[in-house]
């Protein structure tokens, strides 16, 4: 088992990365394609019980004129809070702490044991008074400063989609110095190259969902000028025609990025891997409609000691919908591997026999290769 030197604070201090054998889970499919899995995770009915649902709201102060919003779910723990675990999810693109994937996400951490905080980027899950700007995909601002304000429980991040790839680029920010609280990530179909997942959204193919992340990103800029009118000028909003487009003419110049390529290139998770010094999953199918799998070719996924990717060839787009009664893999895959951290002795649990892994080891001899590498 790889250990790795890492240097906090002045101290260092030994952290492992688990085996595969010790948080591994196997995923069989519910379905076999990418769009379907994609529809049917977003429609799956999802409630969360009494108890799970059970929340209090915080507001955090992330910088000046700027609060973020999250929902904190609570177990009752006869030890203090500094010894409790907590997840932090993060949501995607046009999303908020309600969306399908998010809930799961407090069932599946409350029942492996941990707490749960569910984060609303800025101006998400109706918080556009609550800033003066907008949002993109690498800001990182704000998630570092709630898990600074989260210290010091042992904390684990879980992004989804922009949510990922904001988790993996802090985590290459913070380099050899992480938060000594922040135990481990993972990353759910994160966009870690985000000029090829634009490009790949606007292919015809994938025009229903270019078109409905459009409306709802208008739909965000409306609620933003109704909130603050000196904002933006009087007039009809721009009516860009892709999400390059939109990147183009709105959120690269908001964020002083040259234009929509400047902003991928300095906003993708992909640029930041080599820098990782925190234990990173990343779960990735190879059909996910969204994110083109050629993008996960990186050298750092095959080198750095701190990365692990698992990509099944089935799972669209944060979806994974598993047969069986476990029905949302990614969620508990998560969590193993979150536990595994946490204490190794509630991750380990042996893989079935003849079940294909998806999951690189680095160093190993199926990195040879990026074929290789993805056959299940």
């Amino acid at each position: 088992m790889p250990v790795a030197e890492v240097r906090q604070s002045g101290l260092a201090a030994r952290t492992r990365i688990p085996r595969r054998a010790d948080w591994e889970l196997p995923y069989a499919p519910l379905v076999r394609q990418g769009d379907l899995q994609t529809i049917l995770a977003h429609y799956w009915p999802r409630r969360l019980g009494p108890r799970d649902s059970a929340h209090t709201e915080r507001l955090f102060d992330t910088e000046p004129g700027t609060k973020v919003l999250a929902r904190v779910h609570t177990l009752p723990r006869s030890h203090s809070r500094r010894q409790r675990p907590t997840v932090l999810a993060v949501h995607g693109l046009t999303a908020c702490d309600r969306a399908p994937y998010m809930l799961t996400t407090v069932a599946a951490a409350l029942r492996r044991g941990f707490d749960c905080v569910r984060l609303n980027v800025r101006n998400c899950g109706g918080t556009e008074h609550l800033c003066r700007t907008l949002y993109h995909s690498g800001l990182t601002s704000d998630l570092g400063a709630v898990v600074s304000a989260l210290s010091p429980s042992p904390l684990f991040i879980l992004g989804f989609s922009m949510g990922g790839n904001i988790a993996l680029k802090l985590a290459g920010e913070w380099a050899s110095r992480p938060p000594p609280h922040v135990r481990g990530i993972c990353a759910i179909s994160p966009p870690i190259r985000l000029d090829t997942c634009s490009r790949n959204i606007g292919r015809r193919r994938n025009a229903v969902y270019q078109r409905r992340f459009l409306r709802q990103l208008r739909a965000t800029m409306r609620r933003k000028r109704a909130a603050m009118p000196d904002l933006f000028p009087p007039g009809p909003l721009p009516r860009p025609g892709s999400i390059w487009e939109f990147d183009d003419s709105i959120t690269a110049p908001a964020f002083g990025f040259g234009d929509a390529a400047d902003y991928y290139r300095n906003c993708s998770a992909a640029a930041y891997l080599d820098e990782v010094r925190t234990p990173a999953l990343v779960i990735q199918s190879q059909d996910d409609p969204f994110i083109p799998f050629e993008g996960f070719d990186v050298p750092a996924l095959r080198s750095n000691p701190w990365l692990r990717l698992a990509s099944p060839p089935h799972g669209g787009h944060v979806a994974f919908l598993a047969s069986g009664r476990d029905r949302f893999w990614a969620h508990t895959q998560a969590m193993r591997f979150f536990a595994s951290l946490a204490d190794p002795d509630r991750g380990a649990r042996p893989a079935m026999p003849g079940a294909p892994s998806y999951t690189s080891e680095p160093g190993s001899r199926a990195l040879s290769s990026e074929r290789e590498v993805l056959r299940p």
